[in-house]
């Protein structure tokens, strides 16, 4: 299964989005982060996408199909950023992967389309939905 907040015990940052720094860290964070931080909610569905991926196209009609709450599912398109690159490079540091797509449910990143595919088929998929609220 995909990676927790940061795989390392660390809090997941607040639903709160502070310019420039995490809550109850000091360190500043950069762009990036921040950008990312806040768009992972406890009870959203976040998927990082580039739009000519085929597996990120995949990814979406997938969740799309799925009785997801409305404002609760999410696709960021990371190529109309200024930093894509670094967006990259910090869901390497947060998931153990640089691909699109990621798929946050809740805080927790499942992976990317395969790992989707597996959960869907398993029946995992629908039972974490649940959990965080997101289906209707």
């Amino acid at each position: 299964m995909g990676a927790s907040w940061l795989g390392r015990g660390s809090t997941p940052p607040s639903n709160t989005c502070v310019s420039g720094f995490l809550p109850g860290r000091l360190q500043p964070v950069s762009m990036a982060q921040e950008f990312v931080n806040c768009k992972i909610q406890p009870g959203k569905v976040v998927v990082f996408i580039k739009p000519t991926c085929p597996y990120c196209r995949r990814t979406q009609e997938i969740l799309s199909e799925l009785p997801i709450k409305q404002g609760l599912l999410e696709f960021v398109d990371i190529t109309t950023t200024n930093n894509m690159n670094e967006i990259q490079d910090y869901l390497q540091q947060l998931t153990g992967a640089r691909t699109v797509p990621r798929v946050f449910i809740g805080k927790d990143c499942i992976g990317g389309c395969t790992d989707l595919v597996n959960m869907q088929q398993s029946g995992e998929l629908l039972t974490r939905l649940k959990q965080i609220g997101a289906l209707q």
